[in-house]
């Protein structure tokens, strides 16, 4: 339904999208997680036609961006849509850019997404979740195929998350194929397929489940151990540490193969003064995330 194929951008000096290639299918919801200034807003925008790439093409359901605008929908990072016009009147707005003028149609929309009661209410008064849910609507006012969503839940509340998730799986169930922009943990863990996207380039693509083998043969450790700053010093200046993550007071440590588990004890032991046993662990998405996005690379 998506295909991305060696997508480039380039801002003057600097390449925000480098030779990027995705796919996805039909009724899938692909989550793009990556930092900020990664290049998510720049590949969902190229997605999207509103800029065009320097090298690479996109196509939609078999066509061009271009030809298939009638065919996805677009909810963009920030509020976007007119404040000085209340919530019916973006919402007819939208709708006659793509000659929709079914009102019963419009109307269950309001209602599927509980906005029915502030149809007269200016957008610009809405709470950030009810905006929200005002962009979804006016995207999917022409029933389209594709939907993309650039950091659809940021700033909102976790029930207004919750919510919203659910409507994205049953939106997903009715056949449309949603591409969804995070750095939320809990919500890439949510989609069919995930790319993870490091300094324009994608360092790592696959399941929730599959795509923690990109660590390779790096591995985690985790013990019961509170926040320490001398500690987390140190370890982060060990030889072979690739990565230190406090969980509460769960310590979880991912290493490059060689790194000698009891090494690893001993420092942990002479720093707090008590004999430390570390146990193997899964790596978890953030693990796997935060060790293939930061500048020190994993070591297959």
């Amino acid at each position: 339904m998506i295909q991305a194929t060696n997508l480039t951008k380039r801002f003057k000096d600097h390449t925000a999208v480098d030779g990027v290639t995705l796919n996805v299918d039909k009724g899938q919801i692909f989550g793009l997680l990556g930092p900020n200034a990664a290049g998510k807003t720049t590949v969902i925008r190229m997605l999207c036609g509103i800029i065009e790439s320097d090298e690479g093409e996109a196509r939609i359901n078999g066509m061009s961006v271009q030809q298939a605008k009638a065919d996805f929908g677009y909810v963009a990072q920030h509020f976007s849509l007119y404040e000085e016009l209340s919530v019916w009147e973006n919402l007819e707005f939208y709708a006659h850019m793509y000659n929709i003028s079914d009102e019963k149609r419009l109307s269950s929309l309001l209602d599927r997404y509980d906005l029915a009661a502030f149809k007269n209410q200016l957008a610009g008064l809405l709470s950030g979740g009810y905006q929200r849910r005002l962009g979804l609507v006016c995207a999917l006012a022409h029933d389209p195929k594709v939907l993309f969503l650039d950091e659809p839940t940021a700033g909102i509340d976790p029930v207004t998350r919750k919510l919203l998730w659910d409507d994205f799986y049953r939106l997903s169930a009715e056949g449309k194929t949603l591409f969804i922009t995070t750095h939320y943990m809990e919500e890439a863990q949510r989609c069919h397929q995930l790319a993870f996207i490091s300094s324009g380039r994608i360092v790592a693509e696959g399941s929730p489940v599959t795509i923690k083998q990109a660590i390779g043969n790096a591995k985690v450790y985790s013990a019961d151990i509170s926040y320490l700053p001398e500690l987390q010093s140190t370890l982060l200046n060990t030889a072979g540490m690739i990565l230190v993550n406090q969980f509460g007071n769960e310590l979880r440590l991912v290493v490059t193969p060689e790194t000698r588990k009891s090494d690893l004890e001993s420092t942990i032991g002479a720093i707090t003064g008590k004999p430390c046993t570390l146990t193997i662990s899964e790596p978890n998405l953030e693990d796997v995330f935060i060790a293939l996005t930061q500048k020190s690379p994993v070591k297959h």
